[in-house]
């Protein structure tokens, strides 16, 4: 005993403490690098993780600790999920008969394109309606002020459901809009996503104090481990559950193009009217409650049916971190592979996974027509070299790769031959398919297919082709800077 004491005296001591700590340094990485491997996660994302934690092990383990781990099927996430399900459920039973003569409907219409929302139903995930009058609004100078007109016209109750409000011109104004119908007794239901919504200054304050009802989704100072990495990214406003609207464009002024601001920005939404907007509801319903513990009643006024004679076949698809499958991603891949003729894809942020540049290059490799549109310039140096990696093997194959060059294209959209429309919150990449809640819709219609190829015609004037022989002349240095931040992309 004596002697042990004597060798922790000290030198000696300082020697054990310090051994000590390595150890448990060593034996902290191993234990994380070991529940990487038990998640059972993407290989490719693995191993990157596992990478950053032996090359910068400290930075490592915040961003996995923060970022990494998989917790879409923790009991938060679990829970809501299954709530969800017995509302959507409740829903379609009441319409069965009704659903199935739709989709054979649709399927005479659009032949294979109606596996789509075959598959949206089965898996619980959306259903089919096909009275809907749809809008196609091209930035913010087309669907602003369509918005604030059909706030004005609001009756009974106003939603919204948005990753960026802004206080600001326009968020200001939708704000001045909500305060004169809370006095006229229009109900106001508001969800904005904490980390998103960082410039949202009083509002939500204001209103309240006005008796709306507003919440965050996932407050990232209450629970920064969990909240910081699962976001709201859906753009939803329901109006009297008779207008909807859906896309890509926040409330913020920087989608507006009135010579305020240095960049052009170039965006997309949608603006529904029909049975669409009551799927829209089922999903700011789900929201509403998972962020308020609280609901309103799935019956009219809230859900009703629309008086709209006119066909127009669309599906909203819903998807998120309590999600059974990434099914924002399934459906832009069943998309591809059931196109017969031409894929037009416009997207901000393209790091597409195995599957969707696969499908891609083999469409082209088919004869197929497939065209992208990507930002000439990007907003984060990371994405923008990440997304320049996958060109070279699309331009191998086959795919028309265009650079927008008037300003920053925020644009998420697909169209699909003559009679599939996509347009969403939805970007090409892991976050949009696995972590954060987005939505977009499907419209199955050849004059909203029209505009929105009327509308990627117009972008290409403002586009330049990736020729292949002088994108693989590009200097060395630019090359690895692609490869290395597409190491990188899992974790993106």
């Amino acid at each position: 005993m004596h002697s042990l004491i004597n060798f922790l005296s000290d030198t000696n001591w300082h020697l054990f403490v310090k051994i000590s700590g390595y150890v448990l340094v060593v034996l902290t990485f191993v234990g994380v690098a070991g529940t990487i491997l038990l998640e059972n996660r993407n290989p490719v994302k693995a191993i990157a993780y596992i990478l950053l934690l032996i090359f910068v092990p400290i930075a490592g383990l915040i961003v996995y600790y923060y970022l990494g781990r998989d917790l879409r099927k923790k009991k938060r996430f679990t829970l809501k999920g299954s709530k969800d399900e017995g509302l959507f459920l409740r829903y379609r039973e009441s319409q069965k008969k009704e659903i199935q003569d739709m989709q054979l409907a649709l399927r005479h219409l659009v032949g294979t394109k109606q596996e789509l929302s075959g598959m949206l139903m089965n898996t619980r995930q959306s259903i089919l309606t096909r009275h809907n009058r749809v809008q196609l609004l091209l930035n913010g100078e087309e669907k602003f002020p369509e918005v604030l007109k059909a706030l004005q016209t609001a009756k009974h109750h106003i939603h919204i459901e948005y990753y960026i409000f802004t206080d600001d011109e326009i968020g200001n104004e939708v704000v001045r809009i909500l305060l004169e119908k809370l006095k006229e007794g229009v109900e106001v239901r508001v969800v904005y996503d904490d980390l998103g919504s960082n410039h949202i200054g009083v509002i939500p304050d204001v209103l309240r104090e006005h008796g709306a009802e507003v919440y965050t989704f996932a407050p990232v100072l209450l629970n920064l481990y969990v909240n910081a990495n699962y976001r709201n990214h859906r753009k939803i406003i329901v109006v009297d559950c008779k207008i909807g609207f859906v896309g890509g464009i926040n409330l913020d002024d920087r989608y507006l193009n009135n010579g305020k601001h240095k960049l052009f920005w170039r965006d997309t939404h949608l603006k529904l009217e029909g049975d669409a907007v009551n799927i829209l509801q089922l999903q700011f319903l789900m929201s509403f409650r998972y962020c308020s513990k609280k609901s309103f009643p799935f019956a009219v006024p809230y859900f009703c049916r629309t008086t709209i004679p006119d066909t127009c076949y669309v599906d909203i698809v819903a998807s998120g971190p309590d999600s059974e499958w990434p099914m924002s991603m399934e459906c832009i891949l069943m998309a591809i592979n059931v196109a017969k003729h031409r894929i037009r894809i416009t997207n901000p942020y393209f790091i597409p996974t195995e599957e969707i540049l696969t499908a891609l290059q083999l469409a082209a490799l088919a004869g197929k027509n497939v065209e992208l549109i990507l930002p000439g310039k990007g907003d984060s140096y990371i994405v923008q070299h990440a997304a320049y990696s996958y060109i070279k093997p699309l331009l191998e194959a086959g795919v028309k790769v265009y650079f927008y060059q008037r300003g920053f294209v925020h644009a998420k959209t697909m169209v699909v031959d003559d009679n599939l429309a996509w347009v969403g919150s939805v970007n090409l990449d892991n976050r949009s398919f696995f972590l954060n809640c987005e939505i977009s819709a499907i419209v199955y219609d050849k004059a909203v297919a029209a505009a929105l190829n009327k509308a990627f015609e117009e972008d290409l004037k403002h586009a330049v082709p990736v020729q292949e022989t002088r994108w693989n002349k590009r200097t060395v240095i630019k090359r690895f800077a692609d490869a290395v931040c597409r190491l990188l992309t899992p974790l993106l």
